[in-house]
């Protein structure tokens, strides 16, 4: 029996780090903020789960400035576990509480590449889930498995686990998304196919906040896997450690979406550091999905009908095998190659303006 608890999807202010050195300076702030979270939401339900966005440890520096991969690995990228972990793990075992973040970081087995990286902390401070961003957009430079395919799957396998790992904890079956892979319904998918009944999701920039992608996506993932998603986002951002004024570049809208797609707690205000917190009830949802005949979607799945949809390649894989992703003017013309197959195959039909 799991009791209820209450989620934390935490909305700190993020400033980018240009060093190791500078993401303390980001969790010393985050800590703050959990610990204002705590104090008012620990009253109505005993706080078992704090999220933090991405980027609220390292920033987007790489980003944003186009750094090189090679520099990023060598001067900002963390280890897991490691100081940071360490850190974060103090804020788990202080209030009891499973607490999931994100970072940029090296892996051991690839020398010379970063990864984009969720991973879980329990109360006791250790990691015990680690994901690996498999969906990046064409900013950012994060190696993905799929760049490494053939040597990922000798390290790994070729099974669920090796891309949609899920933790059996005492709160609930968590898995873990970051920013992109929300984008598209295929990567929580494969972590509700793997058991997950608690999905993290983190971050959107504007205008995806704005414009209402990032709530419809957060309540299409819950609603399409029946399961719930908490979705912190970043506050304001300090581009640089010298910057005087922040820009609100995420838009906050920190929420949590139960099992139905229904948002029960929305932190909509994006200026300043905050958060979002709701009551999550994991065997109301094990009896919905038991019980119901309509709702949980998954027990309909007809799934040889979809493997069609995938059997043509489309992203070229093992990319970064022998050298490290590109920079952007040149990653954009990887993207832009991708535009032209959809075209060349009949998928997508050309504009007629872009003849002109």
């Amino acid at each position: 029996m799991i009791e209820q608890y209450m989620a934390l999807a935490i909305q700190p202010t993020m400033r980018g780090a240009e060093k190791r050195e500078d993401i303390k300076r980001n969790i010393a702030h985050i800590s703050d903020v959990i610990d204002a979270a705590v104090w008012l939401s620990g009253i109505e339900m005993p706080v078992r789960l704090i999220t933090i966005p991405e980027g609220a440890l390292q920033g987007f520096t790489d980003e944003l400035f186009d750094w090189d991969h090679q520099y990023y690995v060598d001067h900002m990228a963390i280890d897991i576990p490691g100081e940071e972990t360490e850190l974060l793990g103090k804020k788990a075992k202080e209030y009891n509480a499973y607490l999931i973040a994100q970072a940029k970081v090296r892996h051991p087995e690839f020398p010379g590449r970063f990864f984009n990286s969720a991973f879980l902390i329990d109360p006791k401070g250790e990691v015990i889930l680690q994901s690996y961003k498999m969906q990046v957009f064409c900013q950012e430079h994060s190696t993905v498995p799929h760049d490494v395919w053939d040597k990922w799957i000798e390290l790994y396998g070729y099974k669920l686990d090796s891309f949609y790992s899920v933790a059996d904890t005492e709160i609930g079956r968590i898995g873990l998304l970051v920013c992109q892979e929300g984008d598209y319904p295929e990567p929580a998918r494969g972590l509700a196919m793997n058991g997950a009944e608690i999905i993290y999701r983190s971050s959107a920039p504007e205008p995806a906040v704005a414009n209402g992608w990032w709530e419809l996506q957060n309540r299409a993932r819950a609603l399409d896997n029946t399961c719930y998603v908490v979705a912190p986002n970043v506050a304001t951002y300090y581009p640089s450690q010298a910057a005087e004024l922040s820009v609100d570049t995420f838009g906050g809208q920190s929420m949590i979406v139960n099992h139905h797609g229904e948002v029960i707690s929305n932190h909509k205000y994006g200026s300043g550091s905050s958060y979002a917190g709701a009551i999550i009830d994991v065997e109301s949802l094990r009896e919905y999905r038991e019980r119901s005949l309509f709702g949980n979607w998954m027990k309909d799945l007809r799934t040889e009908q979809f493997k069609l949809i995938y059997e043509e390649p489309l992203f070229a894989k093992n990319l970064c095998l022998d050298r490290a992703p590109l920079k952007h003017k040149d990653t954009h013309e990887i993207y832009r190659q991708h535009v032209r197959q959809l075209i060349e195959r009949g998928i997508w039909v050309e504009s007629t303006r872009s003849k002109k």
